[in-house]
């Protein structure tokens, strides 16, 4: 009792204050039978690939191609460790509304490569101009360059259109 004669309200459980985490996907092997996880294991394959294809072109233009570097590593190992987190099924110890995770990551990574892949396009575009180097004139991209450079801005297209799904999917877990 306290001084005042009204009993004292119990100390709160600070186990119950938080909410239980919130995710509609399956946890561990299961995500992968879904779309969502067949959508990542798309987007750190092609991503990889984007990130192989840009690395095996030189990188002729920095400027450009620098930003679809940074956008595709650093996606790729942001996908991998989202699979690892679900397929290790850390997400049911860890409170998060995952639905709302699982959403803003993939917009935001989709706004990302969207740009990327406009980038990547505009290098590609840029085969048939042509610099003076040391009086010597030469197309700013090699044959093999500008091959590598398409084949790069295609996988980009394809893992932007992959984490548009994905963003897609999100939204419909995410919505109430």
């Amino acid at each position: 009792m306290s001084a005042g004669g009204a009993p004292m309200p119990p100390t709160p459980n600070p186990a119950v204050s938080f909410p239980a985490p919130r995710v509609t996907l399956p946890v561990g092997p299961d995500i992968l039978r879904t779309y969502s996880g067949a959508f990542v294991c798309l987007e750190i394959l092609f991503g990889g690939l984007v990130w192989i294809l840009v690395a095996s072109s030189n990188v002729p233009l920095p400027l450009l191609q620098g930003w679809v570097m940074f956008v595709s590593v650093t996606a790729f190992f942001f996908s991998l460790l989202f699979l690892c987190v679900f397929l290790s099924g850390m997400v049911t110890r860890i409170d998060a509304n995952w639905n709302f995770l699982d959403f803003g990551y993939h917009f935001i990574v989709f706004v990302f490569y969207f740009g990327a892949f406009l980038l990547e396009a505009a290098a590609t575009s840029l085969h048939n101009l042509h610099c003076n180097v040391t009086l010597d004139i030469k197309p700013l991209l090699s044959d093999n360059q500008y091959n590598i450079n398409v084949a790069a801005t295609i996988f980009t297209f394809v893992t932007t259109a992959c984490y548009g799904c994905s963003l897609a999917l999100a939204l419909r877990r995410w919505r109430p």
